[in-house]
């Protein structure tokens, strides 16, 4: 399976495509030590918003790796944001080191990736959404992400533990981002920011179309937050709960939630 998929009976749908870490055998073998660690996972997502559908909202969660494709770029690769960034099939690390021992995908493996990989995803992304749009008159995407807490390459400094990006403020109605926003900055114990470093990345801006009833949210969670980043692939529940708790007020406000 590429993803698992619940359906809900809310007009919110809620993605996780960074959490996956499964390879194919011919990709997994070509590795460095380094990447086959999967450094640049985003950990643990899915188990932060499982209780999504608890609260009526589909959820969607890609099963493979970022390092067989990225699932929150454009098929055609083009750069989402200025300075370093990482491709369509990563050849680099957030770090700046190499993905593979040897040659990098060509693009026939690339475009051989993004049909195997890429495009049934989205296809079934886009597909819900249609669906959640005419079921209900109009659709909500929460994309949520996490990253280590600094990436000196990527960005300056400390990430606020909170990142909610709207494509500056295109991919959703104002209300609603303002209603996110109140809520992350409510959040006794957590920072956070709209859109500073991270505005939404190609799911955000392909999708949210709030002109025609598709409104769009990309959170990126400093990994900091929930876990030990030293230990990334263990998950302590516990420290998990303050940010848990969270996710699940504002999945519940999401679901809730109408346009004006």
């Amino acid at each position: 399976m590429l993803y698992d998929f619940q359906p809900g009976d809310t007009p919110l749908l809620v993605n996780v495509p960074h959490a996956g870490t499964e390879l194919p055998p011919d990709v997994a073998s070509r590795l460095t030590a380094k990447a086959g660690q999967l450094p640049d996972t985003d950990w643990h997502v899915h188990r932060l918003v499982e209780g999504a559908a608890g609260q009526g909202a589909s959820l969607m969660r890609a099963r493979y790796s970022r390092y067989v494709i990225d699932l929150n770029r454009g098929s055609d690769d083009k750069p989402l944001y200025a300075g370093a960034t990482t491709r369509l099939v990563p050849t680099e690390n957030f770090d700046g080191s190499p993905v593979y021992r040897a040659e990098a995908p060509d693009d026939g493996e690339i475009a051989e990736r993004i049909e195997r990989y890429w495009r049934p995803y989205h296809d079934t992304l886009a597909r819900e959404l249609r669906a959640l749009r005419e079921r209900h008159g109009f659709a909500v995407l929460f994309d949520v992400h996490s990253i280590r807490s600094a990436v000196p390459r990527l960005f300056e400094g400390r990430l606020p533990d909170l990142n909610l990006g709207t494509y500056e403020d295109r991919s959703c109605a104002p209300e609603l981002q303002a209603a996110v926003a109140d809520m992350l900055a409510g959040a006794e114990g957590f920072s956070s920011v709209v859109n500073g470093r991270f505005k939404g990345g190609f799911i955000t801006r392909h999708y949210g179309r709030p002109a025609e009833g598709v409104h769009a949210l990309q959170l990126e969670i400093a990994q900091s937050s929930y876990m030990d980043e030293a230990r990334p692939r263990d998950f302590d529940p516990q420290a998990a709960r303050p940010l848990t708790r969270l996710l699940d007020e504002l999945i519940g406000a999401l679901a809730r939630w109408r346009p004006a």
